[in-house]
């Protein structure tokens, strides 16, 4: 059973979204570990902190609660269900608003988008089982990624290497940017 928040309409951790972002990683819905820290993939046993710095899109591991010094590296967060928590079978089907994702990147125009599982994928872009890696198609205009879980639960599905695609994807843009500075 789906554990929701309050009747308002508050999401349960909070978009980390402004224009312009090289990047939005989005996933299917908090945890209960981040529903409760109020801070994305707060789960002690989940590789998103350590996989952003070993791939090199953040400088340091940063823990959870320091995720909105992510714009400062133009990377962005949200989750397809801001009304729910829990593991993905526990989520209710239609509380997943892909609608509301394809909205978002419309208004923010992020060069990338990476869902962070194949799961949060299948819903985001309405196609089954999408591979990992880069896909062929854009979604409102981003390049689209779609990388394994870095969840606990999902560690035997876990391959850095769709990671590392998103990553150099956002270091060209990087170093473009300071070339042209």
């Amino acid at each position: 059973m789906p554990r929701a928040s309050s009747r308002n309409s508050k999401p349960l951790v909070p978009d980390l979204l402004a224009p312009g972002l090289d990047l939005v990683f989005c996933g299917t819905a908090p945890s209960p570990a981040s529903f409760k820290a109020r801070a994305y993939y707060a789960n002690p046993g989940n590789a998103f902190w350590a996989t952003l710095h070993a791939v090199g899109l953040t400088p340091e591991r940063l823990p959870p609660q320091r995720y909105p010094e992510l714009l400062a590296w133009g990377i962005g967060l949200t989750d397809l269900n801001k009304t729910e928590y829990g593991s993905d079978h526990e989520l209710s089907p239609g509380a997943m608003d892909a609608r509301s994702l394809h909205a978002k990147l419309a208004k923010f125009r992020p060069a990338a988008v990476a869902f962070t599982s194949k799961n949060a994928a299948s819903l985001g872009l309405g196609v089954k089982a999408p591979a990992y890696g880069r896909q062929a198609e854009r979604l409102q205009g981003a390049a689209v990624f779609v990388l394994a879980s870095p969840s606990g639960r999902a560690r035997s599905f876990w391959t850095i290497e769709p990671w590392r695609q998103a990553a150099a994807f956002v270091m060209e843009r990087r170093l473009r940017r300071e070339r042209a500075a």
